[in-house]
């Protein structure tokens, strides 16, 4: 991560328009297409939604990783991304290149009992580039572009505040 982390304040997540903001003290700064849950907004475990509300990244997994290193369980399983691994394995739901966890702020509605965001393993991670943005299509995470999510990587820390609406 950069040293210049620390200029990023806060990440936003609109699953109306489907875009994720950085925002500066001074305001936004970087914009990316994102896809968020098909089933839309849903706190409960369960539910396959995305959950709304504050948040702040729990851990930043993947460091060192190559592009498109494919993930389960947030460990790296040496695979990467190919279009024949894709086809082998159909119905996987591929987390790719980088991991941020996302942990609840708000008890009783995004964190703890049958609404825990962090329980529900709910991640802002890379997808094949084969995977359209801007479309509701995740079982619940935050997907963006791997080339986006190393970018976004520079800018993040644990603890950082992201807030889903």
């Amino acid at each position: 991560m950069s040293d210049t982390a620390g200029t990023v304040e806060r990440i936003d997540v609109d699953l109306a328009s489907q875009v994720m903001t950085l925002n500066r003290p001074s305001g936004p700064w970087l914009c990316y297409r994102v896809s968020t849950a098909s089933a839309g907004a849903g706190q409960q475990d369960g539910s396959g939604g995305t959950p709304l509300g504050q948040h702040r990244i729990r851990a930043c997994v993947g460091a060192g990783q190559p592009r498109g290193a494919v993930f389960r369980g947030r460990r790296p399983t040496g695979e990467i991304w190919t279009s024949e691994l894709h086809c082998q394995y159909p119905g996987r739901d591929w987390i790719l290149t980088r991991i941020l966890w996302l942990c609840g702020d708000d008890p009783g509605y995004n964190r703890g009992g049958c609404a825990d965001t962090m329980r529900r393993f709910i991640y802002i991670h890379g997808t094949p580039d084969t995977e359209p943005m801007g479309q509701p299509l995740s079982h619940g995470c935050i997907r963006m572009r791997n080339d986006d999510i190393l970018q976004l990587w520079e800018w993040v820390y644990p603890g950082m505040p992201v807030i889903v609406h």
